[in-house]
């Protein structure tokens, strides 16, 4: 229990990026949507936050090296098995273990990584910035989505 407020903590009190409202709706028109750590357990955050965006009309690509299919949909075990155009790389890794993520979501080109909430880390977000990718960072996308639509 300690551990877990000191976690809740430690989020609460991240910066998040400074993106506008304004910015964050672009973002969402945006409807490809690579997940990469999607669970197949509906208790999880890593399934709800796609599935709530497949309610609300995302194409949701999931990326679990750990199954075949969730939501119905093929499970791709890597980013690059991807054959179609990513717009968003969602995110749903400890943040000491995006920078590899990253790097390999980088080769698919997206126009966005978003890193769920919780999630931050400079050298990565700084590595796909220098590329021309978008970074948002301690946001859920389900939270964000609820709160500007």
């Amino acid at each position: 229990m300690r551990k877990l407020k000191t976690d809740l903590n430690l989020w609460k009190n991240m910066e998040k990026d400074s993106h506008t409202d304004k910015e964050i709706k672009e973002i969402f028109s945006l409807k490809n949507v690579a997940v990469i750590g999607m669970s197949k357990h509906p208790e999880k955050a890593a399934h709800y936050v796609p599935k709530y965006l497949v309610e609300q009309g995302y194409n949701i690509i999931p990326i679990n090296p750990t199954t075949t299919e969730i939501l119905e949909r093929k499970c791709h075990h890597s980013i690059t098995e991807v054959d179609q155009p990513i717009d968003i790389v969602d995110v749903f890794r400890p943040s000491d273990q995006v920078l590899p993520v990253v790097e390999e979501a980088i080769r698919m080109k997206p126009k966005v990584i978003w890193l769920q909430q919780g999630i931050h880390n400079l050298e990565a977000e700084e590595l796909a910035r220098n590329k021309g990718i978008k970074v948002v960072f301690n946001r859920c996308m389900l939270a964000e989505h609820q709160r500007l639509f």
